[in-house]
């Protein structure tokens, strides 16, 4: 009996605490919550079979039990095998772990399946090609002209000492923190498998192995919700941005002015109405950050360089969709390039980005030249130049005079939905010259 306390008085002083609102990835004990997996499209994984799943589950697990140990506080890797992958998948959230590391080791951290942030020994000669002397904690996989590659200052301990390391991942947006010094600032996340794509909103997190052992501990995860999400949004990159709107009434804005209205805080547009609501500054170039809100099938779009009469969508350089993302499964089909951030009719955006209905979404909009970039809760869904497009392609084949202006007015394209606008801003970018 006294060897059976005991050994219960050990197991729970093993259990990992983690800080306030955090969870234990490892349980200090055993495996549990983890499986095996590998550099692999986690969209394709999901788009398998139930049974052709469990049958990869079942042989990656396998393989992984095989390399990895708990071993108390410590989760050991001896530098082989599958990787250690939750079974949960994660959406935005912030990562906290130590890790120690093998001399001349090379291991990583799959975030949302996706490769990788990079973890290797800076003294590895023959990794000095690929950058390792710059240390770890980077998103390796990056391409080299995309911030975020290579970590801002080299942070990291000799091998054979621990680590410590942090991650913020909201959208395709990643921060990172080692040793306390910020090696990543908000840089996106390519997706590895298909770069002209955004990473998925949810995925696993994967420990990686590489050739060399490597000890891990107090791994703790904290699940970010959209109003946490949309706040770390909006505090990054603030330089240059000013308010177009008070919070109280629509004074500087034009158009259908009776056609909207402002509720805590908000401008939404009344239900049964609708036509064009605008900021009254003529815009070049420039960049506009907002929440937005839409109820089930809700319908509105942003007016980009809208000459103040007329159909946005047609007259204004394009109409940049706001719309439910599920929209056709309540009103009908859609053409792909009617779907949420697409210049409408023109291009199509990525979908399946949004929040959940009753939710804020953060959305910025980029406009230089003839290009469009719309990025929504962090992740870019739109990146298009206009001037490319094929105008005997376009939906309905319709004409759209106003693609090619150089200004106008940012403002609402109303369609009679209480679509809701709050935080809005802009920033002014100077035209480059040609």
């Amino acid at each position: 009996m006294r060897l059976l306390a005991l050994l219960a008085a050990v197991a729970l002083t093993a259990a990992p605490t983690p800080p306030a609102g955090f969870t234990a990835l490892y349980n200090g004990v055993d495996l549990t919550g983890w499986r095996g997996g590998d550099t692999s499209d986690h969209r394709a994984y999901l788009a398998l079979p139930p049974e052709k799943r469990a049958e990869r589950d079942a042989l990656w697990t396998a393989d992984m039990q095989q390399h990895w140990k708990a071993a108390g506080d410590e989760l050991l890797n001896d530098g082989k095998g599958k990787y250690a992958t939750t079974v949960k998948e994660y959406g935005d959230f912030e990562l906290t772990l130590e890790y120690n590391m093998a001399p001349l080791g090379d291991s990583g951290i799959y975030l949302r399946g996706v490769p990788q942030l990079q973890i290797w020994d800076p003294a590895n000669p023959k990794e000095k090609k690929n950058g390792a002397d710059k240390g770890s904690g980077a998103l390796w996989n990056n391409s080299a002209t995309n911030p975020g590659k290579f970590p801002l200052v080299l942070a990291d301990n000799p091998p054979g000492e621990w680590n410590t390391l942090r991650v913020v991942m909201v959208g395709s947006r990643v921060s990172v923190w080692l040793n306390g010094q910020q090696t990543v600032d908000h840089a996106i996340l390519e997706n590895y498998y298909d770069r002209k794509i955004a990473v998925p909103v949810k995925g696993p997190i994967s420990l990686q192995t590489h050739g060399a052992p490597i000890r891990w501990r107090q791994v703790f995860v904290r699940e970010i919700g959209g109003t946490e999400a949309n706040q770390l949004l909006a505090a990054k990159q603030t330089d240059g941005f000013k308010p177009i709107f008070n919070g109280k009434d629509l004074t500087e804005w034009k158009g259908a002015t009776d056609q909207y209205e402002v509720v805590d805080g908000a401008i939404f547009c009344k239900p049964n109405k609708g036509g064009n609501l605008y900021h009254q500054d003529d815009l070049t170039d420039f960049v506009a950050r907002l929440e937005f809100k839409v109820p089930t099938g809700g319908n509105n779009g942003l007016c980009i360089r809208f000459p103040g009469t007329g159909n946005t969508a047609y007259v204004g350089m394009c109409e940049c969709q706001i719309l439910d993302d599920n929209y056709d499964k309540v009103r009908g089909k859609l053409d792909p390039r009617q779907v949420h951030g697409s210049a409408y009719g023109m291009v199509a955006a990525q979908r399946g980005y949004q929040r959940p209905i009753g939710e804020w979404n953060f959305q910025e909009v980029t406009v230089k030249g003839s290009t469009i970039k719309v990025e929504l809760n962090g992740f870019i869904i739109l990146d298009a130049d206009l001037s490319k497009v094929d105008m005997a392609t376009v939906m309905g084949k319709s004409a759209h005079p106003g693609k090619d202006n150089t200004h106008g007015f940012f403002g609402f394209a109303g369609h009679g939905d209480a679509v809701g606008f709050r935080a809005l801003s802009i920033k002014t970018l100077t035209p480059e010259k040609k």
